[in-house]
């Protein structure tokens, strides 16, 4: 297996830059691995493919508005960064570009603002370390200052008044990530309330999706490849939401790749138990579910360790088969995208 086996060639106006009109008005495209049927369906049909007794698991973190623009104020040069985490010592790692090279004790303010960061290093993979003059949390500073951070393949610029709902779950609580887990975006409280009538259960983890979800294998031997780590939790609540689910034969449905890696990383070693801290799970094929019997998930970027896991759960035969067919059906990919449901 190298990472060409999980590469594929995508027409450049398949990438969504818009969401649907309504959320679960998305295509999605069921797989069955039992038969390897591919059926076509509208999201808004989820309740109907589901059984009652079933449990869908959602990834309820937040999107932080991460994204802050502004200019060198020993300059007037432009400059851009992406807010990544607070060290223990208070400064704020982020990922940030601008002309020149900047030393330490340079201020960069925010438009808008007021509000000034000010250059205190740089860690070892040069992402610089950067210390605020004002109070407040990053979550209050960035709420106040930041913009919502688009992936990179969303071609707009700055993201709009819409993005600001629409890249973000309905249930989204807990902030901490810099981009959204991306199959929780078709779910309407609408959507979520005729599940709950057909008696399908809800539960929820947490993992804070950081940038290395974007990264692709580079690696000629994918096993190589060192997996970012990312925060994540399953409270004791869920945990006993899914032993009942399959105590009465019901299918546990996880939404998302960032859902399964959570599941799956509290199932191990020794079984599904509640679990808060890093997860550096690394699902590639040949891989062993021990949580999820179902995946609903967006359309990945090659060669990247989302499009592994899927593969792992659905089969890579059957995976390529299914990428084939959406690619030639139309379908949209990525963030904004149209999803699958894998049984």
């Amino acid at each position: 297996m190298t990472p060409a086996f999980f590469d594929y060639e995508l027409p450049e106006d398949r990438i969504a830059q818009e969401p649907a009109a309504r959320r679960d008005h998305s295509r999605l495209l069921v797989v069955r691995r039992a038969t390897g049927d591919l059926e076509h369906r509208v999201f808004y049909e989820l309740p109907g493919l589901l059984s009652p007794g079933d449990l869908v698991v959602f990834n309820d973190t937040k999107v932080l508005p991460a994204r802050l623009i502004g200019k060198r104020e020993s300059t007037g040069g432009a400059w851009e960064s992406l807010f990544l985490q607070r060290t223990p010592e208070g400064l704020w790692k982020m990922m940030a570009k601008t002309r020149g090279h900047p030393v330490n004790g340079e201020a960069f303010a925010t438009e808008p603002g007021p509000f000034r960061l000010i250059l205190r290093g740089r860690t070892p993979d040069r992402h610089w370390l950067m210390e605020p003059d004002a109070p407040g949390s990053p979550e209050d500073l960035l709420g106040r200052f930041g913009q919502i951070p688009l992936p990179p393949y969303i071609r707009k610029g700055r993201a709009s008044a819409s993005d600001v709902e629409r890249y973000q779950t309905v249930f989204a609580k807990p902030a901490g990530s810099v981009a959204a887990p991306t199959a929780g975006l078709h779910f309407t409280p609408e959507l979520l309330e005729r599940l709950r009538v057909r008696g399908i259960e809800a539960a929820r983890v947490t993992l804070h999706v950081g940038l290395g979800t974007f990264e692709p294998v580079k690696v000629d031997d994918p096993t190589k490849h060192a997996i970012h780590r990312e925060w994540c939790e399953v409270n004791a609540e869920t945990v006993a939401a899914i032993q009942a689910c399959k105590a009465r034969g019901g299918k546990v449905i996880a939404v998302g790749t960032t859902t399964t890696r959570t599941l799956e990383s509290a199932a191990r070693p020794s079984g599904l138990q509640p679990y808060r801290g890093d997860t550096g799970l690394y699902i590639l094929p040949p891989f062993e579910f021990r949580v999820i019997e179902g995946l609903i998930t967006n359309f990945h970027l090659p060669r990247t360790t989302l499009l592994m896991l899927v593969g792992a759960f659905a089969g890579t035969d059957l995976l390529r088969r299914a990428y084939e067919e959406a690619i030639r059906r139309e379908y949209r990919f990525y963030s904004y995208g149209d999803a699958m449901l894998v049984l």
